[in-house]
């Protein structure tokens, strides 16, 4: 992988993890288009260090509301009283809303064989792009952040484990889940992004612990490096972008987005 490549990829996944396209469809889809081969090892080292530059992203967006949200719960336990205020409450039900995500082991086997089908995953965009039309076609879109209850934490985390399968958009499926609860469009996102540190965290720094295991691992790091930055800063400019977004603007284009994306791969791997 060059450096060149990298930065592209790197690019590809801040603005992806974020926007409701699906960052693991385009990650399997540009290489894929590109005609980019790569080891599996440096795909692998790709993807922790990529993963771990959008978490800094959502760090340093949010990084008031989850020092907030930190104190709170600290203090909550300290004082016996765990969801005494609403940033503890909101701690713990970020924490509620990851817990879905869990049960994504149990599919291990599967997904790692739709990661290796560029067509099946081209397929599933079209799942984010239904996702992305029926919520906001059906939404009320008047509730606010403060007013999520546990119910509400559960189904926004099924959506996030809906999101395991590359082509549904994590950040897609989780507002969707949002709207479908009534949430305003930048309050559903903010929650999205919000519970995505505990996964994030969680995956990164397991697969981390597995990457200083494999041979050779410095010869990869000055292009994953450049991935790792560039996915930090794209994917801030991202979060940004999309909260304002969100306060006027529809998901309908985002649902377009993924299916004239979904039928051009799929066109391309039929004629391949």
């Amino acid at each position: 992988m060059s450096i060149l490549q990298a930065i592209v990829l790197g690019v590809v996944q801040g603005l992806t993890e974020f926007i409701p396209v699906s960052s693991s469809a385009h990650l399997v889809l540009v290489p894929w288009l590109l005609g980019w081969e790569f080891s599996e090892e440096i795909i692998f080292a790709f993807d922790v260090l990529v993963q771990l530059g959008t978490l800094v992203a959502v760090f340093a967006y949010f990084w008031q509301d989850l020092l907030a949200i930190a104190r709170g719960v600290v203090l909550g336990l300290v004082q016996r009283c765990p969801v005494g205020t609403p940033e503890a409450r909101l701690g713990w039900l970020v924490v509620l809303a990851t817990l879905p995500a869990g049960l994504s082991l149990l599919f291990k086997d599967f997904l790692e064989s739709v990661f290796g089908s560029p067509a099946a995953t081209a397929a599933l965009l079209l799942v984010t792009a239904a996702l992305l039309y029926v919520s906001e076609r059906l939404a009320r879109r008047a509730r606010l952040l403060a007013t999520l209850t546990w119910v509400d934490a559960l189904i926004i985390g099924f959506g996030q484990l809906l999101a395991v399968f590359p082509g549904v958009s994590r950040s897609g499926a989780t507002i969707a889940a949002g709207l479908g609860r009534g949430f305003q469009r930048a309050d559903a996102a903010r929650f999205s992004f919000l519970m995505s540190v505990p996964a994030l965290l969680a995956a990164g720094l397991i697969a981390l612990l597995d990457l200083l295991t494999l041979p050779n691992v410095m010869a990869y790091l000055p292009p994953i490096l450049a991935a790792f930055l560039a996915a930090a800063v794209v994917g801030y400019l991202s979060i940004r972008w999309l909260l304002g977004y969100l306060n006027r603007n529809s998901l309908y284009g985002f649902a377009a987005y993924c299916v004239v994306a979904s039928l051009f791969c799929l066109l391309v791997a039929a004629l391949r």
